[in-house]
């Protein structure tokens, strides 16, 4: 009986690890807020101890990590272990080189109402990539053109690709986390959910 206990402790100790590809218009939380989806509408029976590792905000779409290793969570949100993100921007309007150069070397937002300068990024021109549909879809406007960009951040302040994208006149229409250092979202759909080993969430973050 008391190796039993013994073995259920440790079970329930091991840390789980899951990645996510959060649809639009889900919350990055389990908590219910009136009417809107949250992670709980996944198709999924997480842990109850499971968190986000940091967030995207519901009008953005892809990877979410999510854990109960609070080591692993206070070393990826400690702004000083800085981890590459990369996004997928669909933006309207007709990028240019001029575009993109300042996205990459930094520009100016507003962070708690303070101006921000953002550190330097890698921003390229992106052919449209092959993402999973969205719904419900960008509308499309036949005389108004959009372009498709990455970014590249390895800093998470609040809306912040939205904010650099609207600072050089060009507002963000999808947003899409592509990729969590090597983790990308190839061959995943909304709502898909993949538990990892530590190895592999280690060895994934380049930790």
């Amino acid at each position: 009986m008391i190796e039993f206990v013994s073995s259920l402790c440790n079970h329930l100790n091991t840390p789980r690890y899951f990645l996510i590809y959060k649809p639009y218009l889900t919350l990055s939380q389990f908590s219910r807020e009136g009417d809107k989806q949250t992670l709980a509408d996944l198709e999924f029976d997480f842990p109850n101890d499971v968190y986000p590792v940091g967030r995207l905000d519901a009008d953005s779409e892809g990877l979410l990590l999510l854990t109960n290793d609070k080591q692993l969570n206070h070393r990826l949100l400690n702004p000083k272990f800085r981890h590459n993100r990369t996004y997928y921007v669909q933006v309207d309007g007709q990028l240019t080189t001029e575009v993109t150069e300042q996205l990459s070397a930094g520009v100016t937002i507003t962070v708690d109402g303070k101006p921000y300068r953002t550190l330097p990024a890698n921003a390229q021109p992106l052919p449209e990539p092959a993402l999973p549909a969205r719904n419900p879809p960008i509308r499309y406007r036949a005389n108004i053109p959009t372009s498709w960009l990455s970014i590249l951040l390895h800093e998470g302040k609040n809306r912040q690709v939205r904010k650099m994208t609207a600072a050089v006149g060009f507002p963000t229409l999808r947003l899409v986390r592509w990729s969590i250092e090597t983790f990308t979202a190839d061959g995943m759909q909304p709502g898909d959910v993949r538990e990892l080993s530590r190895d592999e969430v280690m060895r994934g973050l380049n930790l």
